[in-house]
């Protein structure tokens, strides 16, 4: 008799708080192992409905397989179940079932339970005999890597024979390929997935090139890392274990053997159309847990850092597996400091919980070695201001269910936490401003008044009468979308200024000269067509360091946007004085 899953409320409460001991961690791996094995039913039930989906493959019996592998070696399957590769397999399979995904033959990707069940054989030691798909003369074993076979592309089965750890392969002429994958070195026809090291030489963690549903949702092709790539790899994950040994244990720590496999992303044609920048990209799903996508970022101690972020989402996801924590509303109109495009509150939710992930991390790195910028500090003190805004949104914005104001109160309670914590002034200032900087341009790019709240505004500008209130912004999306650089967030990151170069606009609003900083971004807006939201996000940045008491237009910039766009600049600083005070200021 199966009992439910109940998670202790102190270890509900490690993990909320944007930690989690190990124990905690061990209890979400005990939910995502449930979760699997109830999925796994419902393919087992539509396979049996339906013995046609698996088409070629269907005379092969592949769940008897693993039962028998498990009644050998149940804590071997148990894992084998759990893998990233396995998990995120059966999801988008089930997907397909559902209507809700796209990729080769139905019969392929149903089929691959009969690779999971080679899999299972072959760790057990059982001997098996089934009928594998072939994808472009390739078979995945998932978790293990990929068997090359001579013959046709396209998609087609394979006999194949397990017997003492060994997989026998018909070619498809009258020969057979043999592999011993839990020991055979890479060959011609043997790829096993790359491993990294965690150093204490047992354990480390998977670098998967190969699996077919290694993506977060629909199929891709294998592409193998060249040698030079995979030695970077390797020398930059060793830096990240080591960065991470150096941590606390409080929330932005990551222990790194419970991180199970990464996904190295080359970047694309797409790449122009996202909202983070292609060269740090790093993304998981909740089908894999304790698996990650990422751009292979440029050291060490980056790459500790996204380990620590994606893990966040990770540990989110296994959490919504075991409770419903907000309402599904999908309307795309909130501010998140770490994106460049308007989110829904559930994304809200996983980004701030990743960031306060994130946020601990550099809290932690203040003084380490590996920060030889120093950039530390900054990031601290600039990600807690962010992070706190987004959960000061979740509570008043979000419909939360019990669980979820728990989760959402104990988060506030850390950053709070750490917003007491004392920086040099000069350091929380450039993080304020940073701060200011980003979501004063995001507004302009996303944000606009409504047509009639538009004409009121010109109107009374141009007659002298009072501002009045308007209505709730629309959301507009930037012409082509995607990712927008924040240079100067870049800049108030830096200790010291850059010396012997033109100084930009942005850089004399960073570096203390707002009066030519103005200027410099009114040349730049000067002239036909829209105005820049960059150029306009400075020029009201530095009004506002010269007139302090205009920084109530920060609040609303959007405002400002139609007044400027049909004014001469000699008439801009006048106009910004009359939407912050009215008639008598102006």
């Amino acid at each position: 008799m199966y009992a439910p899953i109940r998670m202790p409320g102190p270890l509900f409460d490690e993990i909320a708080a944007g930690g989690g001991s190990a124990e905690a961690v061990v209890f979400l791996a005990r939910g995502e192992r449930t979760r699997r094995l109830l999925l796994l039913a419902e393919l087992l039930d539509a396979l049996d409905a339906d013995p046609g989906l698996l088409g070629p493959l269907r005379g092969s019996a592949a769940w008897p397989v693993v039962e028998a592998a498990a009644l050998r070696a149940p804590g071997t399957v148990d894992e084998l179940l759990l893998t990233p590769q396995v998990g995120s397999w059966l999801a988008h399979t089930l997907r397909r079932l559902h209507g809700t995904a796209a990729g080769p033959p139905l019969w392929v990707d149903a089929g691959q339970i009969a690779s999971v069940a080679a899999v299972a054989a072959v760790r057990a030691g059982t001997d098996a005999e089934l009928l594998l798909p072939a994808r472009d003369g390739a078979v995945s074993l998932p978790a293990l890597g990929m068997v090359r076979l001579p013959g046709p592309p396209g998609f087609h089965p394979v006999e194949v024979t397990v017997s003492g750890g060994e997989l026998s392969l018909a070619t498809g002429n009258g020969q057979a390929v043999a592999v011993r994958p839990l020991a055979e070195p890479e060959s011609a026809h043997w790829l096993p997935v790359h491993t990294l090291p965690l150093g204490d030489g047992t354990a480390s963690v998977q670098l998967d090139d190969l699996d077919p549903y290694r993506d977060l949702d629909e199929p891709v092709a294998p592409e193998r890392l060249e040698a030079g790539e995979l030695r970077a790899w390797k020398n930059m994950f060793r830096d990240a274990v080591t960065i991470l040994g150096r941590g606390g244990g409080g929330p932005g720590s990551l222990r790194p053997e419970e991180i199970s496999r990464i996904v190295p992303w080359q970047p694309r044609s797409d790449s122009t159309s996202l909202p983070v920048p292609a060269e740090g990209l790093s993304a998981s799903t909740g089908d894999a847990f304790a698996s990650m996508v990422i751009a292979r970022p440029p050291d060490g101690l980056a790459l500790a850092e996204t380990l620590v972020h994606e893990f966040q989402h990770s540990k989110l996801g296994a959490l919504l597996h075991l409770f419903p924590l907000l309402g599904d509303d999908r309307s795309e109109h909130h501010y998140a400091p770490w994106r460049a495009d308007p989110r829904h509150l559930p994304g809200l939710l996983h980004g701030a919980y990743a960031f306060v992930g994130v946020t601990g991390f550099w809290r932690e790195r203040i003084g380490d070695p590996a920060d030889h910028d120093d950039r530390a500090p900054f990031l601290f003190a600039l990600r807690r201001l962010q992070t706190r805004m987004v959960l000061r949104t979740l509570a008043t914005r979000a419909t939360l269910t019990g669980p979820g104001r728990r989760l959402v109160t104990r988060l506030s309670d850390t950053v709070d936490g750490w917003l007491r914590e004392p920086l040099d002034p000069a350091t929380t200032d450039r993080a304020r401003a940073a701060a200011a900087s980003h979501r004063v341009e995001w507004r302009l790019r996303h944000l606009r008044c409504a047509e009639e709240d538009r004409i009121t505004l010109v109107k009374a500008m141009r007659t002298g009468a009072a501002p009045m209130r308007t209505g709730e912004p629309l959301i507009t999306r930037e012409p082509g979308g995607g990712y927008w650089h924040d240079g100067r967030t870049a800049l108030y990151a830096r200790t010291r200024p850059r010396s012997g170069r033109a100084s930009t606009p942005d850089e004399l609003l960073v570096t203390g000269d707002p009066e030519a900083a103005r200027a410099g971004y009114t040349e730049q807006l000067t002239g036909t067509g829209p105005l820049d939201p960059h150029a306009l996000a400075g020029w009201l940045l530095a009004h506002t360091v010269l007139h302090p008491r205009d920084r109530r237009l920060l609040a609303r910039p959007e405002r400002l946007t139609p007044l400027l766009a049909v004014s001469p600049p000699e008439e801009w600083t006048r106009i910004a004085h009359w939407l912050a005070h009215g008639p008598a200021a102006g």
